[in-house]
């Protein structure tokens, strides 16, 4: 039924999903309870693309280890990967971000001395500290440093000297993205910007009527889910949902990945009716 129902109305339905929390599992970073669903989905035609903190490197390795050959945005809107998979006239990579080179001079210059000793790179940090930030094997540690476009730190000051921080980097032109393990500095991009250039491109090759979904767990995600017609929260216990408030905001009463699949269908019922 669903099927036909998109068949014959000719909508073209585009889910952005982020990645850890909201699809995978929290602690496992998988979703084989719900694998098959996801694959179905791709199978009659939905377009899933993640948009997700993750490098390019972590994305193509998501991509190998279930099998996919999903378009994808890394680096919270950093960089546009394989719309050329879409259609054949699309890019194979478009970069909306300024290079780290770039950004770490950037930051550099900026920061004062004193904020300076209350940060981190988290890239400097031995193998264990990374290892318990991030909650990954080694091996998948090294993939989530290859990053091209923003430096990952842990901030060990106070609010105030944070909010200072932040101020700071936003004065210089860049943006602070906070995830729920570490905090990015980014050139002046996040996950909307990408989304509103990704729609820009399908949009000029594909005719039907596009449709979008967007899912995520965390304040981070706020932009993503306003920037798309159906926004899907899945539950974090980590996180007030109250902070993210969008009209019409569907919540999953249960978290990743299970809570990804209730709020897709619910979002699809919605389309449907």
């Amino acid at each position: 039924m669903l099927i036909f129902t998109l068949m014959k109305q000719k909508k073209q339905i585009i889910i952005f999903t982020d990645l850890d929390g909201s699809l995978l599992n929290k602690d496992t970073f998988k979703f084989d309870e719900i694998e098959d669903y996801f694959k179905e989905l791709i199978s009659i035609g939905i377009k899933i693309i993640p948009n997700s903190s993750k490098t390019e490197s972590e994305l193509l390795d998501f991509n190998k280890e279930y099998s996919l050959n999903l378009s994808f945005i890394t680096e919270n809107g950093s960089s546009i990967h394989g719309l050329n998979l879409i259609h054949k006239n699309l890019p194979e990579k478009i970069s909306i971000s300024r290079p780290v080179e770039k950004i770490y001079e950037i930051f550099n210059k900026n920061i004062s001395y004193d904020l300076k000793q209350k940060i981190k790179l988290v890239s400097k940090l031995d193998e264990q500290e990374q290892k318990k930030i991030f909650g990954l094997p080694l091996n998948k540690i090294k993939l989530a440093l290859e990053r091209k476009y923003s430096i990952p730190i842990q901030f060990n000051g106070s609010e105030e000297e944070k909010n200072e921080l932040t101020k700071t980097i936003n004065d210089a032109g860049l943006t602070v993205q906070t995830g729920g393990r570490i905090i990015n500095i980014c050139d002046k991009v996040n996950k909307s910007v990408a989304i509103v250039k990704t729609l820009e491109l399908i949009s000029n090759e594909i005719k039907n009527e596009i449709i979008t979904i967007g899912v995520g767990d965390n304040l981070n995600d706020k932009d993503m889910l306003g920037e798309t017609d159906y926004a899907c929260l899945v539950q974090n216990d980590n996180f007030d949902s109250s902070l993210i408030n969008i009209d019409n905001l569907i919540k999953s009463s249960e978290p990743s990945p299970l809570g990804w699949a209730d709020v897709i269908k619910t979002a699809i019922q919605k389309i449907e009716s």
